[in-house]
């Protein structure tokens, strides 16, 4: 069966774990390593970036990058998953529209947020949400995070849709939580939905049992490199063979691309042919390139 490398935006249903959400996608591609950046909940939905074969290098790029998110909010009970899916714990008379309005201000911008008991971060080598299960009480640490974007875009009184655009390790359901907290209500999400991250939209996914590898397959491309904070680079065709097998190669024989010279905010170079075929990521050193990963053939 042939093997393929790429990336693709794929749009989870709910009802299904991230993981589960792979299988119809690891059975098209073949053998090979396939990943995704960035987990949804089982109730959640919306946009997985899934990658194959020589991609998966990739996946803390695309982790790293901010989300988009619309969330409903329900007020008036928590539950102690901060989702649909657990038991209420507390519960509390929703705000009024003025209250909610006037609290979102204190959560714009950098914040330190508290993760839920219920995730899978790691407390002294087990998951949070183990440690849960087993009957402990673990401690969440509160940790910044950064909200860059929250508008309130509706609320009927016991439902608020919010749109959120956050950092990376933002927990929308912490968000939920707290913003009830602070209107001295309660709530929980009724319903998640990722829109974006970084530069990949949800607009356009395909659903796991479409995927299609010929089709649905994508490739990176500078513009994308650059969004990802690698510093686009491309190569003489007449040393791509060099290139692909790891021999030397002295650091300027890699151009700027011109389009995106401003790109320059990372420590890693994304290298491409003069085609535009993704090649792989190496460091510049004064002399010469000191590879992280070269993708194989089969991209």
């Amino acid at each position: 069966m042939k093997r393929f490398s790429g990336l693709a935006a794929i749009r989870k249903p709910a009802g299904l774990t991230s993981f589960q959400a792979l299988g119809p996608i690891k059975r098209k591609l073949g053998s090979g390593k396939v990943g995704h950046a960035g987990t949804l909940d089982r109730f959640a939905t919306g946009l997985l970036v899934v990658m194959a074969g020589g991609y998966s290098r990739l996946a803390p790029y695309f982790t790293a990058l901010d989300k988009r998110y619309l969330a409903l909010v329900r007020f008036g009970a928590e539950t102690a998953t901060l989702d649909p899916e657990g038991a209420v714990v507390a519960e509390a008379p929703p705000p009024s529209l003025v209250a909610l309005e006037a609290a979102l201000p204190a959560f714009r911008g950098p914040i330190l947020q508290r993760p839920p008991a219920y995730s899978a971060l790691h407390i002294d080598g087990k998951r949070a949400y183990e440690r849960v299960l087993a009957g402990e009480e673990p401690e969440m640490k509160p940790r910044p995070v950064v909200i860059h974007e929250l508008e309130l875009l509706s609320y009927d009184g016991r439902d608020a849709l919010i749109a959120v655009r956050c950092s990376s390790g933002t927990y929308i359901r912490s968000l939920a939580r707290d913003l009830a907290l602070a209107v001295g209500s309660r709530a929980s999400l009724a319903e998640l939905e990722r829109g974006a991250i970084g530069p990949i939209l949800l607009e356009g996914a395909v659903l796991p049992a479409d995927f299609s590898p010929e089709g649905d397959l994508r490739f990176l491309d500078p513009a994308m490199a650059a969004a990802l904070g690698l510093r686009p680079r491309r190569l003489e065709d007449r040393f791509l063979r060099a290139f692909r097998n790891g021999g030397a190669i002295e650091s300027a024989s890699l151009a700027a691309i011109e389009d995106l010279a401003a790109a320059e905010s990372g420590p890693e170079s994304a290298v491409f042919s003069e085609s535009g075929e993704f090649l792989g990521l190496v460091r510049e050193r004064p002399r010469c390139l000191e590879y992280r990963f070269v993708l194989g053939g089969e991209s």
